[in-house]
């Protein structure tokens, strides 16, 4: 299970994280979003080694999903050292989803 994000905990979980983090902005009312559910946390349980997987609700978290400038779900947002290093707008599949993580983790 992927940790939900909010204001009060988006310092401790994000930007003092020891490993890099993947923060999946979505809502419960989105097809794309819902779509990519399992392969999150396929992908979460295969790569808990290197990369933590956190869930941010774009509904419930409307002013976390401002400052992030969040304009379309889903949207995966790659933080390495507290910082943001990428984002990816729209469904991804596994592969090119896995392709984009190599890539970052390799970067």
């Amino acid at each position: 299970k992927m940790t939900e994000i909010n204001s009060v905990n988006w310092q401790k979980e994000v930007k003092e994280a020891k490993l890099p983090v993947i923060v999946d902005c979505s809502a419960a009312w989105c097809g794309p979003c819902k779509m990519m559910i399992p392969v999150l946390e396929k992908m979460a349980g295969e790569l808990s080694e290197k990369v933590k997987f956190v869930k941010l609700d774009v509904d419930h978290q409307s002013d976390l999903a401002r400052e992030l400038r969040i304009t379309s779900i889903p949207c995966l947002i790659f933080y390495k050292d507290g910082t943001e290093k990428d984002r990816v707008v729209g469904y991804s599949g596994e592969f090119g989803l896995g392709r984009w993580i190599d890539i970052l983790l390799a970067g």
